[in-house]
């Protein structure tokens, strides 16, 4: 294998890892606004869950 082949081995290797690496990054962000979205939704629960309670408690 001569230089210009291992350059171009290299540069192919390495262009694929950060694509890879590109791709990962968008998947985190998709999955933090994913968890973002669940939290909303957990926390809007809870919150009509605890107006329930209150609103039939019985008076002591």
């Amino acid at each position: 294998m001569n230089v210009q082949e291992f350059e171009s081995q290299y540069r192919d290797a390495m262009a694929e890892t950060l694509n890879e690496l590109q791709t990962a990054v968008l998947l985190l962000a998709q999955v933090q606004r994913k968890i973002s979205q669940i939290g909303s939704s957990v926390q809007s629960l809870n919150q009509s869950v605890e107006e329930y309670i209150t609103n039939h408690q019985t008076p002591h």
